[in-house]
């Protein structure tokens, strides 16, 4: 008897979520049914799949194979019924993509949407998540391309270059600083104000500012460029972004925008999917579309 979809997503809930209980509820389901399929799956595949301690659940190793697995599956099954939903509409595609924060910030959302207006029996689902969350989806098959900041763990995915950013400093009208570019390393005994964690360019400023022996002061972590923006117009500290996503808060928030002079500072892009498609096929399509605004972008740049 093989498993069910819906116990499949269970799982995974449970599994991210540590908690039965919340797990239950998004899935609308009662926690003694939800408790009642999380065993009929242990007895399926006669393998403990969690651990209950007083943290909440915590997956055996059995568990975490079988969360991967999970993952897949649910991932084919939506895109399957998302496939055939457009078949329903007369579309005959979908396309999964996922565009890291500073993509979505400044130019991935145009690039495509001039590829929807000259396709239109291909349905795009676009969404926003950290580089290192977009790879991870892509090497699952959760979304058909990816676009990521170079320096991400891309190995064993088909990548080709997308477009370039540059990063600047983001400082309130008034401040002091008044020079075209600035370094990096000038910045280092202010306040600033970042992205939390887990994002790409935190990573990328922590290890620069290691670099200088200067250890970032970052005292405000927030999860987007707008809050960025807003908590440097509140005199909380100096923020850096993408230049292009700094300068579209800047006239509104009244805020200076200064590029950096760092080399490393122009950060290149990468599109990547599990492997090289087919040209005629809709993903295919999609990826000489970017490669082409690509190059258009970096022709624009010499």
């Amino acid at each position: 008897m093989l498993p069910d979809i819906d116990s499949l997503a269970l799982f995974v809930k449970a599994a991210e979520m540590r908690n039965l209980t919340r797990a239950a509820e998004a899935c609308h389901i009662t926690v003694p049914a939800a408790s009642r399929r999380l065993a009929l799956l242990e007895h399926q595949f006669k393998s403990q799949l969690f651990e209950r301690h007083s943290r909440g659940l915590q997956l055996t190793p059995a568990g975490e194979h079988l969360l991967k697995h999970s993952r897949e599956v649910i991932a084919t099954v939506q895109h399957m019924r998302a496939e055939m939903t457009n078949y329903a509409m007369g579309r005959n595609s979908v396309l999964r993509v996922l565009g890291n924060t500073s993509a979505m910030a400044q130019f991935l959302p145009s690039d495509m949407a001039v590829f929807q207006a000259n396709h239109e029996n291909v349905r795009i689902m676009l969404e926003e998540s950290w580089s290192d969350e977009v790879v991870r989806r892509v090497r699952t098959g959760e979304a058909d391309l990816g676009v990521v900041v170079d320096g991400c763990d891309v190995q064993g995915l088909w990548t080709q270059p997308y477009r370039s950013d540059q990063l600047a400093a983001v400082l309130k009208a008034d401040d002091k600083l008044n020079v075209e570019l600035v370094d990096f390393e000038e910045l280092l005994d202010r306040d600033l104000v970042g992205l939390e964690a887990g994002s790409t360019l935190t990573k990328l400023l922590t290890e620069k500012a290691a670099q200088h022996m200067h250890p970032m002061a970052l005292r405000v972590q927030v999860r987007s460029f707008e809050a960025v923006c807003r908590a440097v117009q509140a005199e909380l500290g100096i923020g850096i972004l993408p230049l292009a996503a700094a300068r579209s808060f800047a006239t509104s928030m009244k805020l200076k925008v200064i590029p950096l002079a760092d080399k490393w500072a122009l950060r290149k892009m990468m599109i990547c999917v599990r492997s090289q498609p087919a040209s005629q096929t809709p993903l295919g399509q999609l990826v000489t579309h970017l490669q082409a605004v690509a190059a258009d972008d970096k022709a624009a740049i010499l």
